[in-house]
C-alpha cells in the first residue's frame, strides 16, 4: 500500500493528466468543448491545486501515540516504580490509573504532554491504564494497558511506628521517634522521603540511631507553641535487601508550655521551671554508690499514675541484699531505657533533700510527684548535674546529649 504521501503525490498526477486530455480535447472540438472540460477537472478556478495542498497537509501529520511506563501485561511489578504516561504528537485529556483498592492520583504536565503518578504501586495488585488524547490533527486517541505488580510478605515489608501521637501535645525535648519493624539499609532512599515541616521553622535534622530507628530534633529545644507535621512518605520505598516500605505515615503535633526541670544530685534539689519561670523547688533523693544517677539532658518519655517496679528489671537479682519489688509506685515517669525514673517515694522522704539512698530513680515525696505529675507531658526536659556518671545519647530520648555539629552527620544525607 502506498503511503500517504504517494497517494496525494498520485492523486496530483492524475488531476494533471486530465488537464492534458481536456486541452487536447479543446482542440479536436473547439471553445466549448473545451470551457466544459476544464469546469469538471477544476482547471482556471484553483480548486485542483487547493484540494492537492489540503490532501499533503493532512498526510504530514505524524501518527499519536499514549506510552504508558509500565509495559502492557507486564507481571512483577516493583512497587517502587513510578507510573507515567507520555504522549507523542499528541496532548492528553485525561489519564486514569485503577486498580481494586481504587484510583492512582497524578499530575498533568503544564504541557499536558505527560502524566505522571503521585503514588508509588501496592504488592499483589492489578493495575489498568487508560489514557485519552487529541492528536495533531485534532482526532481522539485512546490507549487501556494492565500490569500487576510483585507480590510481597510482611518479611519483605518494613512498617514505620511514630512517636509523638497524632495531635498529640507534648514538651520542648520531644523528638520525632521513628521505629521500622525491619531493618533499613538504603537510609539515604528513606530519608529522601522523611520530611518534617514546622511553624514558626526552625532548623532540625534527622539522626539514624541504628538500622531500624531514626529520630529527628532541632538545632535547640522546640520553641513553645510550636506547631509540626511529619510526612513519612516510604510506602513503596526500596529499602534495601528486597525490602520495601509498607505504608505511609503522616501526623501532626503541637509543643506546649517550656518545662525544664534541673536536678542536682550533689544539692539534692530539683528546680521547675515554666517558660523560663521557676515555679517550685523541691527537696529530692537520687541514687546512691553503685547506682549513681546518670547527669546530662533526659526526656520524659512516658507516664504511669501507678507502676510495679522489680529489680530484676535493671538486673539486680531476686534475693540478692538490694532487691526490690514495689507493686504500686505512684506518679512514675520514665526517663531512660535502662530504668531511671522520676517517681514518689514516701519510704525516703528523710532522705530527700539531705542525702542520695534510691537504685537511680529520683524520689520525691507523694504530693511534690502529684503535682510534678500533673504538670508535665511527654517530652518534657529534666537536666541533670552533681554527678559523674554521663548520660547515653542512646538510652531512651538522649538525643540533647549530642552536640549539635555531631548530631548532623547522623543523617543519610549529610
Amino acid at each position: 500500500m502506498p503511503a500517504p504521501l504517494d497517494r496525494a503525490r498520485t492523486r496530483s498526477t492524475t488531476h494533471r493528466s486530465l488537464a492534458a486530455l481536456a486541452v487536447g480535447a479543446l482542440l479536436l472540438s473547439g471553445c466549448s468543448a473545451a470551457k466544459d472540460a476544464m469546469s469538471e477537472v477544476g482547471v482556471g478556478d484553483g480548486s485542483s491545486d487547493e484540494a492537492s495542498a489540503d490532501e499533503t497537509t493532512a498526510a504530514s501529520f505524524a501518527e499519536p501515540v499514549l506510552q504508558a511506563s509500565v509495559r502492557k501485561g507486564a507481571k512483577n511489578v516493583a512497587v517502587d516504580k513510578v507510573v507515567s504516561v507520555k504522549a507523542e504528537h499528541a496532548t492528553l485529556k485525561k489519564v486514569t490509573v485503577t486498580s481494586p483498592d481504587g484510583p492512582l492520583p497524578g499530575t498533568l504536565s503544564a504541557d499536558s504532554r505527560s502524566w505522571i503518578a503521585d503514588d508509588r504501586l501496592e504488592p499483589g495488585v492489578t493495575y489498568t491504564v487508560k489514557s485519552v488524547g487529541q492528536g495533531e490533527d485534532g482526532t481522539t486517541v485512546r490507549s487501556t494497558s494492565s500490569f500487576t505488580t510483585e507480590a510481597l510478605t510482611l518479611d519483605q515489608q518494613t512498617y514505620p511506628s511514630v512517636a509523638p501521637l497524632d495531635g498529640e501535645t507534648v514538651g520542648v525535648g520531644m523528638p520525632v521517634v521513628v521505629t521500622f519493624d525491619i531493618p533499613v539499609a538504603d537510609k539515604r532512599a528513606f530519608e529522601r522521603n522523611m520530611h518534617v515541616t514546622t511553624t514558626p521553622e526552625q532548623p532540625g535534622t534527622w539522626h539514624w540511631v541504628s538500622d531500624t530507628e531514626a529520630h529527628y530534633r532541632p538545632k535547640k529545644y522546640w520553641q513553645a507553641g510550636t506547631d509540626i507535621s511529619v510526612d513519612l512518605d516510604v510506602n513503596g520505598v526500596h529499602a534495601g535487601n528486597g525490602i520495601y516500605g509498607q505504608e505511609d505515615r503522616r501526623l501532626d503535633f503541637t509543643v506546649g508550655d517550656a518545662h525544664v526541670y534541673k536536678v542536682n544530685a550533689a544539692t539534692h534539689q530539683m528546680k521547675v521551671y515554666s517558660n523560663g519561670e521557676l515555679l517550685r523547688t523541691f527537696p529530692i533523693t537520687t541514687g546512691k554508690e553503685g547506682f549513681t544517677t546518670r547527669s546530662g539532658v533526659k526526656v520524659i518519655m512516658e507516664k504511669f499514675d501507678s507502676k510495679r517496679m522489680n529489680s530484676e528489671t535493671v538486673g539486680i537479682p531476686a534475693g540478692s541484699a538490694e532487691a526490690y519489688d514495689i507493686n504500686d509506685v505512684q506518679w512514675a515517669m520514665r526517663l531512660t531505657n535502662s530504668g531511671e525514673f522520676i517517681h514518689a517515694a514516701p519510704w525516703s522522704v528523710g532522705s530527700q533533700g539531705y542525702a542520695n539512698v534510691s537504685h537511680g530513680c529520683t524520689g520525691m515525696s507523694t504530693d511534690d510527684a502529684y503535682w510534678l505529675y500533673s504538670m508535665t507531658r511527654r517530652g518534657d526536659v529534666v537536666e541533670y548535674t552533681g554527678t559523674d556518671r554521663p548520660m547515653e545519647p542512646t538510652n531512651g530520648y538522649g538525643d540533647w546529649n549530642v552536640p549539635w555539629s555531631e548530631y548532623k552527620t547522623g543523617s543519610a544525607l549529610s
